[in-house]
């Protein structure tokens, strides 16, 4: 989702609360545990509560050409976004986006404080494109970071969009996109070849 459909929740709580460490992003931090405890941190030692972080979500909107990519998407097979957000950060993305099946994790909260947060389980994206398959689906995957390539790999056809060069050049197996309307071509064409 974010990256790819809307922006970096946590780059922008970091814009706004200016604690630039939480602009590290799975872009940068392959291991996600390392990331969030490390967020959760930044999170106690600043007093950021889940409604300041809410409140920031509430002010972004899907990146330019998002909205338009997903409704033509959606025309073609079903969409399912798979994501290593958080429940409670989703839904005013997710309105935006004209609700597609969003699965994610999420956050152990406590008087408006955000102490742990809880995976659906390890490796999810991986192993929901892997249950797909397992129901005789086709996937095909797009992803921006480190912790969308073993989905990717997965996958019957895994694309990469916008991801950074440290995550292209490790992972060259996989097609870039940088725009959404290739992206969307790309995908056409894995559907027209079946």
């Amino acid at each position: 989702m974010e990256g790819v459909l809307t922006p970096e929740i946590w780059i922008a709580v970091a814009e706004r609360t200016g604690i630039d460490a939480l602009r590290r992003t799975t872009r940068d931090e392959p291991d996600y545990d390392v990331l969030m405890r490390g967020r959760l941190e930044l999170l106690e030692r600043h007093g950021l509560r889940l409604s300041d972080i809410q409140a920031v979500i509430g002010g972004l909107q899907p990146l330019p050409g998002a909205v338009e990519f997903l409704a033509q998407l959606r025309e073609l097979v079903p969409v399912v976004i798979l994501s290593d957000t958080f429940e409670q950060f989703a839904l005013p993305l997710m309105r935006q986006l004209g609700h597609p099946l969003l699965l994610c994790h999420r956050l152990v909260v406590r008087d408006d404080r955000i102490v742990d947060y809880q995976l659906r389980q390890p490796d999810q994206k991986r192993r929901a494109v892997a249950a797909f398959r397992s129901l005789n689906y086709r996937v095909i995957a797009a992803g921006d970071s480190y912790n969308d390539t073993t989905m990717l790999s997965e996958a019957d056809v895994g694309f990469l969009f916008k991801a950074p060069a440290n995550v292209r050049s490790e992972f060259p197996q996989f097609r870039a996109y940088d725009d959404h309307p290739a992206l969307l071509s790309a995908i056409r064409e894995v559907i027209e070849g079946e």
